[in-house]
């Protein structure tokens, strides 16, 4: 893959994020919060922009979207193989929701 390609998928991956967390926000903002693990002033910016500041945010360089958790023990609950499965996904969503809001600085 080269860079450009690289680039492209970035751009795809970022208009699709954001299509998606507006999409969500529009129908039900307290949910979309939770499932998206953004503040509730980020939730209204992204719910407001138009559009073209949707087009012109994702054709950044920079991936928009991230992983929730730096936790690995969260990532080996997530894509164990267990047959308890449902419970280990359960139990990772519960840690999940309990870690605050990402705010970059």
């Amino acid at each position: 893959m080269t860079a450009n390609d690289m680039m492209a998928e970035i751009r795809d991956a970022n208009l699709s994020y954001l299509m998606l967390a507006q999409q969500m926000i529009r129908a039900d903002k307290v949910t979309a919060i939770f499932r998206l693990g953004i503040s509730a002033d980020i939730a209204e910016l992204i719910e407001n922009m138009s559009n073209s500041q949707i087009l012109k945010l994702a054709g950044g360089n920079m991936m928009l979207a991230r992983f929730r958790f730096d936790d690995s023990a969260i990532l080996s609950m997530l894509t164990s193989n267990s047959k308890d499965r449902v419970l280990a996904q359960s139990h990772a969503a519960i840690l999940m929701a309990g870690q605050a809001v990402e705010e970059i600085v």
